[in-house]
């Protein structure tokens, strides 16, 4: 009987999809290890008239004064997602074309930020701001055109039950693409370039992980364009998504012909006002853990680099189960214990301080082995958070608005991190202490879990049938 049949997700379909996760994280890896301290650097040189290298020598509480003004441009970048993301969901929702809905926002927004991206370090070697900036804008607004239409696809042809688990397979591909930048920034120290005399700053050492990122991130989209046609996979699963909509995890049954039902308007509001808080908690630390490395821990940036690979390893951990751990407990709280770990990994960071012990060329102190640590227990709870939180956010609506709703979840992750930068700089400058970035960190995913524990309610109480293990990664 149809009631009966189960679904089953298709492995190899999920990880050529997560190709566009693959582009999408290599490139913010980039990005955010990069450019806050290229904008730490550059604005030291406009206020105090020194590299941030010899402020951190002459007077390290100037750099924390610098933060507010990092985080402020970095918002700004975030301020125009905010708009754009939603706009690019709605218009992908709309389009018809030949090649699908979504692939012409896919391959656009890949191209032009690709070719744009290698030009930030080029304009932040010349001590160039405004041109540094304006391309850090040309970036932001094509990977906006990229990002929401390649997330939308993989709920376009995924029936809901199933989007857990496929959430998590091209998360894990998404984090191959941080974990490339990661060796780069291994190789290519970033402190090795920041902590020198300007005449002994080499370019290449900055252009070469951006020009990489760039090459692959248009090897990635063309991977995803011969391999998944858009048009043809949407009529073959038409069934398929049919049964999908029958199985939601939802009590009220959604529909393109009706108004969403309250008891789902009030669902929806409670899960994006948790991820707001989480997302201002996540980017806080996102944003600043390079220049608390650098400035504040007085480390080599390539260990941030490898604290990048450890929680991208527990990371991994946590998206290849979340799915199963959802299939038991459910999604609501395998999101809920996420965050409890995540509170218990920022509360032990509060006590992570400089070793002292210098180690390096360039004076630098030894890494404290105990935020490894962190990092590894912060990585598997938050990806227990992301697997299952955007599944939930589609869950609600049809798939005729899975675009619109995809910009509902963006809304909300990119208004914290317009906010989160600026604010944590203010703090910074106020309390004049690095170590508010794990407590202002732990707050908020703290009242995160309360929102989200208490307020998202409306789960259907029988779990649905679906494939298992090595049954549900079916092949074919």
């Amino acid at each position: 009987m149809e009631s009966e049949r189960k679904l089953k997700l298709n492995l190899k379909r999920t990880f050529l999809i997560g190709f566009a996760f693959f582009g999408i994280l290599l490139l913010w890896q980039v990005y955010d290890s990069w450019c806050p301290t290229f904008l730490t650097d550059i604005f030291a040189r406009r206020m105090y008239d020194l590299s941030s290298a010899e402020l951190k020598l002459a007077d390290p509480g100037k750099i924390l004064n610098v933060q507010w003004i990092v985080g402020i441009i970095m918002a700004c970048d975030n301020l125009a997602a905010l708009i754009l993301l939603p706009i690019f969901g709605n218009l992908s929702d709309k389009a018809k074309t030949p090649i699908g809905k979504r692939m012409p926002f896919i391959l656009i927004g890949t191209l032009v930020s690709a070719v744009a991206f290698p030009f930030i370090p080029l304009f932040f070697h010349a001590n160039n701001v405004a041109g540094m900036i304006a391309i850090m804008i040309i970036v932001l607004i094509f990977m906006m055109m990229y990002r929401n239409p390649a997330v939308a696809l993989m709920p376009d042809i995924t029936p809901k039950p199933l989007r857990a688990k496929a959430n998590g397979i091209i998360n894990v591909m998404g984090y191959f693409g941080g974990a490339m930048a990661t060796v780069l920034g291994i190789f290519l120290k970033l402190s090795d370039y920041i902590n020198v005399p300007d005449a002994d700053r080499k370019l290449w050492i900055i252009e070469i992980p951006f020009i990489i990122a760039s090459v692959l991130m248009i090897i990635s989209a063309f991977v995803l364009f011969f391999t998944v046609k858009e048009n043809k996979l949407a009529e073959e699963l038409k069934e398929d998504m049919e049964l999908g909509e029958q199985m939601a995890a939802i009590e009220n049954p959604v529909s393109d012909d009706a108004p969403m039902s309250k008891a789902n308007k009030k669902m929806l509001l409670a899960i994006l006002g948790a991820e707001f808080l989480w997302f201002m908690a996540d980017n806080a630390i996102g944003t600043y853990i390079g220049n608390y490395v650098i400035y504040y821990l007085n480390s080599a940036s390539s260990a941030t680099m490898i604290l990048t690979i450890v929680g991208g390893v527990a990371s991994v951990l946590g998206f290849a189960i979340a799915g199963t751990i959802a299939d038991k407990i459910g999604r609501k709280w395998t999101i809920s214990g996420g965050l409890v770990v995540t509170v218990a990994a920022m509360a032990v960071m509060c006590f992570v301080t400089p070793t002292g012990k210098a180690v390096g060329e360039h004076g630098e102190f030894s890494f404290p082995a105990l935020l490894f640590a962190v990092w590894a227990i912060k990585g598997f709870g938050m990806a227990l958070v992301h697997n299952c939180s955007f599944p939930m956010v589609v869950e609600l609506c049809s798939n005729k608005k899975i675009g619109k709703f995809t910009g509902y979840y963006y809304a909300a992750s990119m208004s914290a991190q317009t906010i989160t930068p600026v604010l944590l700089g203010l703090v910074f400058r106020i309390t004049t202490a690095w170590n508010t970035l794990p407590i202002y960190a732990a707050v908020l995913f703290l009242v995160s879990f309360f929102v989200f524990t208490l307020l998202v309610k409306n789960i259907k109480a029988k779990k649905v049938a679906n494939s298992h293990r090595i049954e549900a990664l079916d092949g074919e």
